[in-house]
C-alpha cells in the first residue's frame, strides 16, 4: 500500500498506478460520499491536479480533475454538483499545505502524455446495480440490465399512466440525462438509443412529467446521493453494452407484478376514465394489459 494523505471527509492512498480514495460515514460527511464508500482512481484518468487556498479560512484544498469521458459520475453529474460534494476534492488544515503539495507533485509526474484529451473509455468504476430510488411520479430501479418505472397514483400525470409502467433494456439505451434535484426543473430522462446506434436527438423532448422515459424531482425525491450514482451506473452499463467495448447485451428479466398493485392501478385508470381522461378502448386495453402481468 502507498503513503495516505488524510483530510476532511475522505483520504487519498497514493498507490504506484493509482489512487484509492475513502470517504468518511460521519455525520457531517455529504451523503453522496456514504453511498460511494471508496473509488479506485487510475492516474490515467485524470487530466490535472492542483492546490488551492481553501473556502474555509484555514484550510488548503487539493483537487484532482478527471479526464472527460473517464469517470462515469462525472459524466452524468454534467458540472452540477456542489463543490461540497465533489470526490475529487480533499480539503486538509493550512498547515498542512506542504503535504498537499508535494501529492500534487507526485501524481502530475504519472499523468499521462494525452492526459487534456478525452478518455475513450470509462476508467473510474461506477456504483454498482441493483440500486433504486423514488421520484416525485414513480420509483426507479436498475438490476444492472434494465432500468425501471413504476409510477405513482398520487405523482405521475395522465400521459405516464395511459402509457403504464416502463422498463428499457440497457441495449436500447444510448444515454442519460441527469438534471440535478438541488436546482430547477429536475429530472432524469433516458435517452434512447436510434437505428443507428447513436442516442437520439431531439430538440425539444416532451416535458418530463409527460414523457413515459423520464421521472421527475422534487423536494425529497430524486436526491443527489440516491439518483446520481444510479444514473452513472446506467451510463457505464451503456459503454459496456455497446460492440466496441466488448459488451453482449442481455434480455431484461420479467417480474411479475403484484396483485395489490395492479388492483390499486386499476382503480386508479377507472378514475382516469371516469374523469373522461381514458376513452373507452384505452380503459380496456390498459387494464387488459395490467391484468396480464398477473
Amino acid at each position: 500500500m502507498g503513503d495516505v494523505l488524510a483530510g476532511i471527509h475522505s483520504s487519498w492512498e497514493f498507490d504506484t498506478d493509482s489512487m484509492l480514495i475513502r470517504f468518511e460515514r460521519g455525520i457531517r460527511t455529504p451523503k453522496l460520499f456514504h453511498v460511494l464508500g471508496e473509488r479506485r482512481v487510475p492516474y490515467g484518468a485524470l487530466s490535472a491536479v492542483e492546490v488551492a487556498p481553501g473556502s474555509k479560512r484555514g484550510t488548503v484544498e487539493l483537487f484532482a480533475t478527471p479526464r472527460d469521458g473517464a469517470d462515469p459520475l462525472i459524466e452524468a453529474a454534467g458540472g452540477q454538483l456542489r463543490a461540497a460534494t465533489n470526490p475529487y476534492r480533499l480539503v486538509l488544515p493550512e498547515d498542512r499545505r506542504q503535504e498537499a503539495e508535494e501529492a500534487a507533485a507526485r501524481v502530475r509526474a504519472e499523468l499521462r502524455p494525452d492526459a487534456a484529451e478525452p478518455a475513450d473509455r470509462f476508467l473510474v468504476a461506477a456504483p454498482a446495480a441493483p440500486l433504486s430510488f423514488k421520484a416525485y411520479d414513480g420509483k426507479v430501479a436498475f438490476d444492472g440490465k434494465a432500468v425501471s418505472f413504476r409510477w405513482f397514483w398520487t405523482g405521475a400525470t395522465s400521459a405516464k399512466w395511459k402509457a403504464g409502467d416502463q422498463a428499457f433494456q440497457v441495449s436500447e439505451l444510448g444515454g442519460v440525462d441527469w438534471r440535478s434535484p438541488e436546482g430547477s426543473g429536475g429530472c432524469l430522462r433516458l435517452v434512447r438509443r436510434g437505428p443507428d446506434g447513436l442516442p437520439e436527438t431531439e430538440t425539444a423532448p416532451p416535458p418530463a412529467d409527460q414523457d413515459p422515459a423520464a421521472v421527475v424531482f422534487a423536494l425529497g425525491y430524486g436526491l443527489v446521493h440516491e439518483s446520481l450514482p444510479l444514473a452513472a451506473s446506467v451510463l457505464e452499463a451503456i459503454q459496456e453494452a455497446e460492440p466496441e467495448f466488448g459488451g453482449v447485451p442481455e434480455p431484461a428479466r420479467e417480474q411479475r407484478a403484484d396483485p395489490a398493485d395492479i388492483a390499486e392501478r386499476i382503480r386508479h385508470l377507472g378514475e382516469l376514465h371516469t374523469a373522461g381522461l381514458l376513452t373507452d378502448d384505452e380503459f380496456t386495453a390498459k387494464k387488459r394489459e395490467l391484468l396480464s402481468q398477473l
